[in-house]
């Protein structure tokens, strides 16, 4: 395995995000989620153990009765910058600027190679960490909390979520919002006074 590439699968007993959040009687996983972290570009380390960001939310995606039990899953999330992220969204998107996240999702039916019960491969999900910083710092939010609400953002684009309309747009925010919760994010499409620029996908 390439040691830039790390499996977030273990479970933790704490929330991540800056204080001593815990999550009291968690439910059963509904379904076996892998998010996997490659360390593409970017300084991250101002998120510290961000091994346990991601495990946080793969724990509350698990276990969420709003989704689809899916088996056995895997996604790829990439840490990377602002130029990297913008290179993709130039030849992905036409658009030739960064953004905070992207979302590419897998063809369908894919799976890991080698075993057959191995993992479908979801897709993957990159994130440019000089404007996951700036967003939070422009909405007086922890940098936690806003990576934590995009990788969430990320991996429901990957899931089949979307919001090309309003209708969409409005059931996938509130799930997000419903999901951050469960690990004691506040709303982050409420009423304050500068919001971070919406996510994506």
């Amino acid at each position: 395995m390439d040691p830039s590439l790390r499996q977030s699968d273990a479970p933790v007993a704490a929330v991540p995000g800056g204080d001593d959040r815990t999550v009291e009687e968690e439910p059963p996983p509904r379904w076996r989620l892998q998010l996997e972290l490659i360390e593409d570009d970017g300084d991250w380390q101002i998120f510290g153990e961000i091994d346990g960001l991601v495990a946080a939310v793969q724990r509350v995606l698990a276990t969420a009765p709003e989704l689809p039990a899916a088996g056995s899953a895997s996604a790829a999330i990439a840490l990377s910058s602002d130029a990297a992220v913008r290179r993709l969204n130039a030849a992905y998107r036409g658009k030739d600027a960064p953004t905070n996240v992207l979302s590419f999702p897998a063809p369908p039916e894919s799976s890991m190679p080698g075993a057959a019960e191995a993992p479908r491969a979801l897709g993957d999900v990159v994130l440019a960490v000089e404007t996951v910083l700036a967003e939070a710092a422009a909405a007086g939010i922890p940098p936690t909390h806003h990576f934590q609400h995009l990788l969430i953002h990320g991996v429901l684009h990957l899931i089949g979520f979307d919001h090309l309309n309003d209708a969409d747009a409005e059931a996938m925010e509130t799930l997000e919002t419903t999901l951050l919760a469960r690990l004691g994010i506040v709303d982050p499409y409420g009423d304050h006074e500068t919001t971070p620029d919406r996510p994506v996908g």
